[in-house]
């Protein structure tokens, strides 16, 4: 009677052993899985697809960390681009100077505002001068923060009678902010300061 007790005792402590190792081994199967769905979602979600020419080309995500002095430099770019780039219209003066003004503070509108108040965008116009500017580098530090920045840059200036060609070298900080339609890098240029912007050389233009 006890040896027959002792062996279903013995048969319940077997079953109940191995029922748990079968649990926690579900369990266990169960977490691996759903950690394994999230991550190959996660990869998923990282990748994006590009049609170009009718083919399908992967592209990966990365990490605003990852990104930024590239994305910094070329903010600035842009920035100096529509700041200094001018034509006599009017129209393509406010189209790009607003474009900067959305990626820099109130130093960049006081430069504008002074040259406006000096009467430099009417003597544009009226003297039918084309500004145009090329970007040389712009040196980023990422080491602190907000991000100091140094552009080098070409402008050439178009007269009728000639082309005067200046250089051009800026400074100022980048802090970040949302980013938005008008400012897609999620920068503002700061404490924006011309440093040097003197004549090189002056070549005279070619009557007909």
């Amino acid at each position: 009677m006890f040896t027959k007790m002792k062996n279903i005792d013995s048969a319940f402590r077997y079953v109940r052993g191995f029922t748990m190792m079968v649990i926690v081994g579900c369990i266990s199967i169960c977490c691996y899985t759903v950690y394994k769905s999230f991550k190959t979602v996660g990869q998923m979600q990282d990748k994006v697809y590009i049609l170009a020419n009718g083919k399908a080309l992967e592209a990966f995500a990365s990490e605003r960390k990852d990104n930024i002095p590239v994305e910094a430099r070329d903010h600035v770019k842009t920035f100096h681009m529509n700041f200094f780039t001018l034509d006599p219209d009017d129209k393509v003066i406010k189209t790009n100077i607003t474009k900067a003004l959305y990626l820099a503070d109130d130093s960049a509108k006081r430069i504008y505002d002074d040259l406006k108040e000096n009467n430099f965008y009417s003597g544009i116009i009226s003297g039918n001068i084309s500004q145009t500017i090329q970007i040389d580098s712009v040196s980023i530090d990422t080491k602190e923060y907000p991000f100091r920045f140094k552009c080098y840059a070409r402008q050439n200036i178009v007269r009728t009678t000639s082309v005067l060609k200046r250089s051009l070298i800026t400074e100022g900080t980048l802090r970040n902010v949302s980013r938005s339609d008008n400012n897609p890098h999620g920068f503002l240029i700061e404490r924006f300061y011309t440093l040097e912007n003197k004549d090189l050389a002056v070549e005279n233009r070619k009557q007909r």
